[in-house]
């Protein structure tokens, strides 16, 4: 206790470290769980009516609880960070604003073409729908890179190139994700745009690392590390994986190795920030850290709040873990 109370020592001394860390994984954990949904709304845009019934009845259950993660993120980053936090939304202010209108559109447009009957109103919901889910992933992309980059402009080459290859990314795990929760027809089309977007996701993630090499000297170490190249090699070999059990019908296989293709993208992105988390203002983690005593109580809550929300997600994924059908609860 006397530890935990302390204002002059963290309980372990690696917890900013292990802070950052947390900061990152909450991120890595929206982007997997939302990317499906957003590439569930993209794939939207050429499947009819009964094959949208069906999407929205594997989406409708999930996408609220999956934006816990964004809220986590942002929560766990003011706690450990508040000056990264206000720095990079103050920065980045409009972009925020059009992210938060892109997941509004995404969230509207899913809820209310089901309030009334006609073509009409059907059809622009229907389309507020895919234009949310399209440009959300991509703004988050050119959001994080434009952070971990420090540019100030999300106009830069990197943050975009960045969000596209994040909206491919999305349609992989978006098009696994559907290859679990639907069958016949649907099943097949969503699978074939999955190991299409795998093999341009792979490109762009190739292109990524050459873009951040020509333009970004100072990380042409990182670019050029062993950890580096261990993680495109992962990407690779977890491309191949999803592709390959996409192909035999192993669809829970493909949608792990769908899972890994992100985690290792964040873990690429994590490694190009640190030590820094916040470099355009050059402030580093232990330079950004709030004080022991700060820090200290709020692992205490995290590490008693985070394990019932683990618990929370099993038990909501459990529940429905079958194929989606909109005569059933789902919807």
């Amino acid at each position: 206790m006397t530890n935990i109370l302390s204002d002059s020592a963290y309980v372990v001394e690696s917890l900013p470290e292990l802070w950052f860390g947390l900061v990152m994984i909450s991120l890595g954990v929206y982007l997997l769980l939302d990317g499906f949904d957003f590439g569930l709304g993209m794939l939207f845009v050429e499947a009819d009516e009964t094959e949208r019934e069906r999407m929205l009845a594997a989406f409708g259950p999930l996408w609220k609880a999956n934006e816990v993660w964004l809220v986590l993120f942002g929560t766990v980053l003011f706690a450990g960070f508040p000056a990264v936090y206000a720095n990079i939304l103050s920065r980045h202010y409009l972009l925020v604003f059009a992210i938060l209108l892109a997941l509004s559109l995404r969230g509207l447009g899913s809820k209310l073409r089901e309030e009334r009957d006609d073509d009409q109103w059907v059809r622009f919901w229907d389309a507020c729908f895919v234009v949310g889910s399209t440009t959300s992933p991509f703004l988050l992309g050119v959001f994080v890179a434009s952070w971990v980059l420090g540019e100030p402009s999300a106009l830069a080459v990197a943050p975009i190139v960045v969000g596209v290859t994040v909206v491919a990314l999305s349609i992989v795990l978006g098009a696994t994700f559907l290859g679990i929760k639907t069958r016949g027809a649907l099943r097949e089309r969503v699978v074939r745009r999955g190991q299409a977007a795998t093999a341009v996701y792979v490109g762009l993630f190739a292109l990524t690392a050459a873009v951040l090499f020509v333009r970004y000297p100072e990380l042409q170490p990182v670019l050029q590390s062993i950890p580096t190249a261990a993680m495109v090699l992962a990407t690779l070999v977890f491309a191949t994986l999803s592709v390959g059990a996409m192909s035999n019908g192993y669809y829970h296989g493909a949608f792990l190795s769908a899972a890994g293709l992100a985690a290792v993208f964040v873990l690429f992105i994590s490694t190009l920030l640190y030590p820094a988390v916040d470099p355009a203002a050059g402030l580093s983690i232990t330079d950004a850290v709030v004080s022991p005593l700060s820090l200290n109580l709020t692992a205490v809550f995290a590490a008693v709040f985070l394990p019932i929300i683990g618990f929370y997600f099993v038990f909501l994924y459990t529940l429905f873990s079958g194929p989606a059908s909109p005569e059933t609860s789902y919807h």
